[in-house]
């Protein structure tokens, strides 16, 4: 039997790409989502892969929403947190409502999450813990102030969450895409989006199934003396 993998945000763009990814290679695949109901029972329809609804910035429902999963699918093996928003503004306009959204969904989230996976996977000896940050949470960006900030908090805390887990087989890992084409971006003018592609030296957005190639990879079992890392797949525009 494969092993149980859970993505939040896993019915839509690259979460929902991750999700296939891990399915073809042969895990068992949990996806947890947020509000869009539609988008969700297209997903599970199309893929087959179980759909679980709770707000992944609420502990209690973080909780609960695992227990479902685990009593469903089985205890999870891999965790992977692509579950965010944004909610752009300059820092002189930003509401705190709108920087609270941001820090809870991005970066609450991933504390929420590990604490329900991390006792059973220290028990197994073994777990995968990919979080999904950005170049975002490397630079600054005019406007994303809230999101930069959760993004490179959720850098810091796979760090620390590498350390702790190291002598118990659970490794943590990072992955920091550049622009991707999803629904993200479908707001973005044309002459913003000429700007975002001119700074990407392969000269294109990312696609959501190479974000999911390199899901697949930190998860498996091979991967692991792979921990406290950040992969940065952005096409070139960052190199760190």
């Amino acid at each position: 039997m494969g092993r149980v993998a859970l993505v939040t945000g896993g019915t839509r763009g690259i979460g929902e790409a991750c999700c296939k990814a891990l399915k073809k290679a042969g895990y068992k695949v949990a996806a947890s989502y947020a509000g869009n109901d539609d988008a969700a029972n297209a997903s599970r329809k199309e893929t087959g892969i179980p759909v679980f609804k709770w707000d992944v910035g609420d502990y209690q429902a973080c909780e609960q929403g695992v227990i479902a999963v685990e009593n469903e699918v089985g205890p999870v093996e891999v965790l992977v947190n692509n579950a965010g928003i944004s909610r752009d503004a300059m820092l002189q306009k930003m509401s705190s409502e709108q920087w609270e959204q941001v820090m809870r969904t991005d970066l609450d989230s991933v504390f929420n999450m590990r604490a329900r996976v991390i006792n059973g996977m220290r028990e197994r000896g073994f777990g995968r813990i990919v979080n999904i940050s950005s170049i975002n949470g490397q630079q600054g960006m005019l406007g994303l102030s809230n999101y930069c900030a959760a993004k490179a908090g959720m850098i810091g805390f796979t760090r620390a969450v590498a350390l702790e887990g190291a002598r118990k087989g659970i490794t943590a890992n990072a992955i920091a895409p550049g622009y991707v084409a999803t629904e993200l971006l479908s707001g973005v003018s044309e002459k913003v989006m000429e700007h975002i592609v001119g700074q990407i030296p392969v000269g294109r957005l990312g696609e959501a199934d190479e974000v999911a190639r390199c899901v697949v990879f930190l998860a498996a079992d091979e991967s692991a003396w792979i921990t406290g890392s950040t992969l940065t797949i952005n096409g070139g525009q960052l190199m760190d």
